[in-house]
Parts: C-alpha cells; structure tokens; sequence
C-alpha cells in the first residue's frame, strides 16, 4: 500500500511540473532575454538622453550613440526592434524589466548630482522635511597618520530648505583599532556654522574612544544659516603610522518646531492731553459741538470773599514769628 501511495505522489508531482511548463511563457529564440533586455534598455535610454542635449549642427551623433549600444550588447536594431514587440504584447514581463532599469537610473542620477555637488561646491537643493540628512561625501572613512590622509573637509553651503533656527548635528561613528591609546592619541572633530549676519559658532571635541561622537549647534537669535563647513583631523600618535575607522557618517538639519518671542524693547511713552482732531471734520466745527461750560453761581458774600486778597504781614510780625519758631 506504502509503494503504491508513492507512486500517485510521483505521479502528480510530474504532471504539476508539466502543467507549470505549460503555464510558462515560451520566449522565441530570436527574442532578446529578460537580463539582457534590461541592461540594454539601460544603456539605450542613455545614449538616447545624451543626444537630446546635443546642438543642432551634431544631430548626427545621435545615430552614433545608438549604433554603440547595440554593438556593446552583440546585437542590431532589427532584433532589438522585433524584441520589444514580442514584449510589448507581454506587457506583465515588460514592466518589470521598466521597473529595474528605472530604479538603476535613479540611482545613476543620484550619484551624479552628488558628484557635480562635490566637484562645484554647492550641493542640491536639500529636501524640505523637518528631519534631513546633508551628507554627500563617503558614508566610511579610513584616516592614517600620513600627512596626505589625515584629515577630512566639507563646506555645505544654504539652500532655500534652510530656515531661521534650524538645528545642525554632525554624527560619526569612530574606531580604533587599539583600544589603548596613549594621551597624545585622538581625533580631533570640529564644525563651524556662520549665519547670514557673518556670525559664526562652532564646536571642537577631542575624540579619545571608540564609539559615536557628534556635534550639535543650534542658534536662536541668530537668522538664517549661509554655510555649514567641518573637519576631522587625525594626527596618528606618536609613530603615525595607526589609523583611524569612522563610519555611519550623517549630517543632520531639524527645523524649529516651537515660537521663539522676542520682549519689545523699553519706550517712554508721552501722553498729549490735547484730543486729536476726529478725521474728517475741522478745527472750527469740532469747536462748536464742545459743551459749553457755564460759570458757577454764588451769593454776594462768596463772591466778596473770593475777591479780597490776603494782607501782607507786618515786618515786627514776621520778626516776632521767626523768633517764637
């Protein structure tokens, strides 16, 4: 009973394999295969954005690009042509190979904008989040004692992301290969930030350890960053011949998320008892519609009262006072 339940499992194994090679595309033979394909559709789309940026006078070079490319993949235009209908009509295996060959020019593209930032000095224009990482340069750098390679440089001008109060810090992981080092031993890690005011700041720390050191610096008052720009130097020791391993490299920029407010400075205020004329209306007119004041009515006796004066004292009198006092 056991031999024969194995020989029905054989059986729909074999004709499971068979249904699923039935199931699978049969490609002609003088179609082009997939990996193939995909590498020469990354080629061709290059040459073909290479002779868009050509003057008129060099259109023929467009012809040239083209032609290069098939001879680079051992094929002609013809077969590439009948290729891309056979895949055309397979539109499920076409836009997987697209998808490829479109990540891998993303990628191509990335990589020159960062050498065209690297070699002009201005970097692109950074992203727009809150969070963003600036570094171009290497991810991983190996630092020695020799005077040609002991120091690391970059200068990171501002860009339209950058706003008021943003907050730079500069991460690297260091490691030394001697966990013992001697106190004339250490990385030395400074970056500087100078603001649109020609104000700068910066910050120096010495790195002794093995682990992830930063930088962070932060200006309220300030205004908006111009450059960004830092060092790391590493001396070797005393024999200069050590090295030095820093890695997972990042260059951080965090926007403010809370208000700053700034007290008003002290001002005397002077108060002018004379009303200000309403708008519209005249000097004569805002006169007429005062109230009048009448004068107080008092008896003759009041009246007589207010009008006498005080009588000046006598001489003798005023003496006689200043001697009582």
């Amino acid at each position: 009973m056991k031999i024969q339940a194995n020989k029905y499992a054989i059986l729909y194994a074999w004709v499971l394999i068979f249904m699923l090679a039935g199931c699978k595309v049969r490609k002609p033979k003088n179609v082009i295969s997939e990996n193939k394909m995909e590498n020469l559709l990354y080629d061709y789309h290059i040459a073909k954005a290479l002779g868009e940026n050509l003057p008129h006078t060099e259109n023929y070079k467009k012809t040239l690009y083209i032609e290069y490319v098939f001879r680079k993949h051992n094929t002609t235009e013809a077969v590439f042509d009948s290729s891309i209908v056979w895949y055309s009509r397979h539109a499920d295996i076409l836009s997987k190979i697209y998808e490829r060959v479109g990540k891998r020019l993303k990628v191509e593209q990335t990589e020159i904008d960062n050498f065209i930032a690297i070699r002009d000095h201005k970097p692109k224009i950074s992203a727009w989040g809150d969070s963003i990482d600036l570094w171009l340069l290497d991810r991983m750098i190996l630092l020695t004692g020799n005077p040609l390679n002991n120091k690391l440089t970059f200068a990171i001008p501002s860009d339209s992301n950058f706003k008021a109060r943003d907050t730079i810090q500069w991460n690297m992981y260091y490691y030394f290969p001697d966990a013992r080092l001697d106190s004339t031993e250490f990385a030395l890690m400074c970056m500087a930030i100078q603001y649109a005011k020609d104000s700068v700041i910066s910050k120096t720390n010495k790195v002794y350890e093995s682990g992830l050191h930063n930088i962070r610096i932060q200006a309220d008052t300030l205004g908006s960053i111009k450059e960004i720009r830092g060092y790391v130097y590493y001396p070797g020791g005393k024999d200069s011949v050590r090295h030095l391993l820093a890695n997972h490299i990042s260059l951080m920029r965090y926007h403010s998320n809370d208000s700053l407010f700034l007290e008003k400075a002290d001002t005397l205020e002077t108060k002018n008892d004379t009303p200000e004329a309403a708008p519209g209306k005249s000097e004569e007119k805002q006169m007429e519609e005062q109230p009048i004041l009448l004068p107080e009515r008092v008896n003759p006796d009041e009246l007589k009262r207010k009008g006498e004066r005080p009588r000046p004292a006598r001489k003798s009198e005023t003496t006689k006072e200043i001697i009582l006092k």
